[in-house]
């Protein structure tokens, strides 16, 4: 009448013999450290641009800082850093960019403290109250 099937069902679970060493095996230590990095990365891209259209002695020490972090989360590697644009510098790119920093600080202050890096945190902290300043979204005093 009916014809039995002769393949195996999608529904059944994958040999774990097989599929051994195919996936990439991260603890949770690691991936956080993957996502703080990415994060203080980002955040040093802004404060490039940021450099690059508002010279600040501030913004220059906190790349050398957020450099410094990000190249102890990465083993020694430093973070490849990319040529600020052309892009004219009005103050409503340079409010943007204020904005952007709080934002990836604020992700960045997140991991940190997730996964209890007290150096990357208060980094983390400093700059979301710099670019608050920056755009008048904290008093200062």
């Amino acid at each position: 009448m009916y014809e039995p099937i002769r393949t195996p069902s999608v529904h059944t679970m994958a040999d774990p013999a097989r599929t051994e060493g195919l996936l990439p095996r991260r603890s949770r230590e690691e991936e956080l450290d993957n996502r703080l990095a990415g994060h203080l990365t980002a955040l040093l891209t802004v404060t490039d641009e940021l450099r690059a259209h508002t010279p600040d002695a501030e913004l220059d020490d906190a790349a050398q800082r957020l450099d410094a972090q990000v190249t102890r989360l990465c083993a020694g590697r430093a973070p490849l850093r990319a040529e600020p644009s052309a892009a004219g510098a009005d103050a409503s790119r340079v409010a943007a960019l204020h904005q952007r920093a709080h934002t990836l600080a604020g992700q960045a202050l997140v991991v940190a403290t997730s996964r209890s890096d007290a150096a990357a945190a208060a980094l983390a902290a400093e700059r979301m109250e710099a670019h608050a300043r920056a755009l008048g979204l904290a008093e200062v005093g």
